[in-house]
């Protein structure tokens, strides 16, 4: 199955575009999935009553999803709650606390990629762009605080638990704590999974212009720190260069600017202004969406080879967009934080540079390149 993430700016139609892109995919015989990820019902006004053959949507429902978890949390450590004298909560009196509708998007993403049902392409209405990058990255920032927090060792930590309890003065952790970490990891390692996989890409919907140039700008940076790659651009509401006349003629030319620009670094699908808010079966269709990308290769961070030349090795990260004022690199162990604009990402370093130290970085061409210089403590030494 290939999955489509959409999302870009608020307020540049990209639950429009989403809608339209599913759509098209179902007309041309794919079976497609829908899934709104925002926490209202925007997708419904768009699709209107519109129904095609081979097109299923669904919605995110974050308040159930938090009253289920909230009842199995119950259930596991019922034994520790009746020992403290803890009321339980009935889940009807709470809502969802601030990160369960993050938690739902991801456990939706889990759920289609396992799903039965045989779906060739599933189409996902992302928040607007600062929210969905901070959801896209979510199970590797959650997995990498479960391994610190309850490292592989924990095994020996079962043992010694009631020794270590007696030392410390404190109760150590009980055994649903463990087990409720290791199946949450599993669940965050299925979605790190479905958006490494090949058949993944990410599409950013932007208006052309300078505020949608700004915004695309830093969406594409975030997009390639995280390693997702990159589909294409919608350029969405294109006037027509026909109507470039009178106080048109402004905006039309802007927007023309900017698209020369934009295809000069994505592939870019126009689409058109309808003079109105697309709504059903027959606007949708007008508006001509891109269909899903084809299968390629995940985006790859290689290393290359110079100690024969230089006596390094270069790191290559692509970060189109970058601005060398706005990045900053901290070496930590065998992990790497890379600071790019207003995103962070700590990254385990490949296996042949934990033994060597950091020997500066450049920025060329969008790409970022940092040098490596082996250890000679930790390097094999040849005869």
């Amino acid at each position: 199955m290939r999955t489509l993430l959409i999302t870009g700016p608020g307020g540049s139609g990209r639950t429009t575009v989403a809608a339209a892109t599913a759509f098209a995919a179902a007309r041309e015989g794919t079976r497609t999935l829908l899934l709104g990820a925002g926490p209202e019902d925007a997708l419904g006004p768009v699709l209107g009553d519109a129904d095609r053959p081979g097109l299923t949507v669904r919605r995110v429902d974050a308040d159930a999803g938090f009253r289920a978890d909230l009842a199995a949390l119950q259930e596991r450590a019922g034994g520790a709650l009746d020992l403290l004298g803890a009321s339980r909560l009935v889940p009807e009196e709470t809502g969802p606390l601030p990160g369960a509708e993050e938690l739902a998007v991801l456990r939706a993403l889990r759920d289609a990629a396992a799903s039965e049902d045989a779906y060739d392409l599933l189409v996902v209405d992302l928040p607007a762009a600062p929210r969905a990058l901070a959801l896209l990255a979510l199970p590797e920032e959650l997995r990498r605080v479960l391994r610190r927090l309850l490292p592989p060792e924990r095994q020996a930590a079962r043992a010694l638990r009631p020794v270590l309890g007696r030392l410390a003065g404190v109760p150590m952790p009980a055994e649903w704590i463990y087990e409720t970490a290791a199946r949450l990891d599993l669940q965050l390692a299925a979605v790190q999974a479905l958006l490494a996989d090949r058949g993944t890409a990410v599409r950013l919907v932007a208006e052309p212009g300078p505020a949608g140039a700004d915004a695309l700008r830093t969406a594409a940076l975030g997009v390639a720190l995280r390693g997702l790659r990159l589909d294409a651009v919608v350029a969405n509401r294109v006037l027509p260069e026909s109507e470039a006349a009178g106080w048109l003629a402004g905006p039309v030319a802007q927007q023309r600017k900017t698209l020369d620009e934009w295809r000069e670094e994505h592939t870019v699908h126009p689409v058109a202004h309808l003079g109105r808010d697309p709504r059903g079966a027959d606007d949708l269709a007008a508006l001509a969406a891109p269909v899903a990308p084809a299968v390629t290769g995940p985006v790859r961070w290689p290393v290359t080879d110079r100690i024969a030349e230089d006596g390094v090795l270069v790191w290559h990260l692509p970060l189109p967009g970058a601005r060398r004022d706005s990045l900053d690199l901290v070496r930590r162990g065998d992990e790497l934080t890379v600071t790019a604009g207003p995103f962070r990402r700590v990254v385990p370093l490949p296996s042949a540079l934990r033994r060597c130290t950091v020997d500066g970085a450049a920025l060329r061409e969008g790409e970022l390149r940092i040098r490596f210089r082996p250890d000679p403590e930790l390097w094999p030494r040849t005869r």
